[in-house]
C-alpha cells in the first residue's frame, strides 16, 4: 500500500484558510489532526478554516489558545483546539485529561503536536506547514495509522484545486 501523503502549496492566508475549510468539511467526530510548523507558518489560520468547515459560528472566534492550552468550540461537532507552544513536557497534559479529549466525540486539532508525539493516537492526520517564502506555504498532509482509503481519497479530491507542493 502506498503511503497516504499529499503535499500542497498555498499562496497567502486566504488559501490556507480555504484549505482548512475543505478539510473541516470532511472531518468527523473522533478525528485528530496534529499540526507541526514554525511560528507564523499558518497553523492557527488553518485551524480557523477547519472551524469554518465544522460550522463553528463566526461569533466563536478561533484564536490560538497559547495561554490556556485548550479552547472548545461548538459546531456540527465539537472542535477541541489545543496549542502546546507553552508546554515543557507531555506530562503537563495529564491534568488536562488529554485522553478524554483525544479519544472523545469531538474533532481535535493540536498545534505544536510534535511536542507530544508519543501521546498521539495511532490513527491521526499529521499536517506539516513550512515557509517557502513570505506568502507561500508548503503544507504536507500524512495519514498516520489505518486511515480508511475512502476518507483519504475524499480528502485528496476535496483539495484537488490546490497547487501541488
Amino acid at each position: 500500500m502506498q503511503p497516504l501523503r499529499l503535499t500542497l502549496a498555498t499562496h497567502g492566508p486566504e488559501e490556507t484558510l480555504e484549505l482548512g475549510r475543505q478539510l473541516g468539511r470532511l472531518l468527523v467526530a473522533g478525528d485528530l489532526v496534529a499540526l507541526v510548523g514554525d511560528l507564523g507558518a499558518g497553523k492557527t489560520c488553518l485551524v480557523q478554516g477547519i472551524a469554518q468547515g465544522l460550522d463553528v459560528p463566526e461569533s466563536s472566534y478561533v484564536r490560538s489558545p497559547s495561554f490556556v492550552i485548550l479552547n472548545v468550540h461548538a459546531g456540527r461537532c465539537e472542535l477541541n483546539h489545543l496549542d502546546l507552544y507553552r508546554i515543557h513536557s507531555p506530562a503537563e497534559l495529564e491534568d488536562l485529561g488529554y485522553r478524554e479529549i483525544f479519544y472523545g466525540e469531538g474533532v481535535t486539532v493540536i498545534e505544536w503536536a510534535d511536542k507530544i508525539e508519543g501521546l498521539l493516537p495511532e490513527e491521526h492526520l499529521r499536517i506539516s506547514l513550512d515557509f517557502r517564502n513570505e506568502t507561500e506555504r508548503v503544507i504536507a498532509l500524512e495519514g498516520i495509522g489505518d486511515l480508511p482509503r475512502e476518507r483519504w481519497e475524499a480528502l485528496r479530491s476535496a483539495l484537488a484545486g490546490f497547487t501541488e507542493g
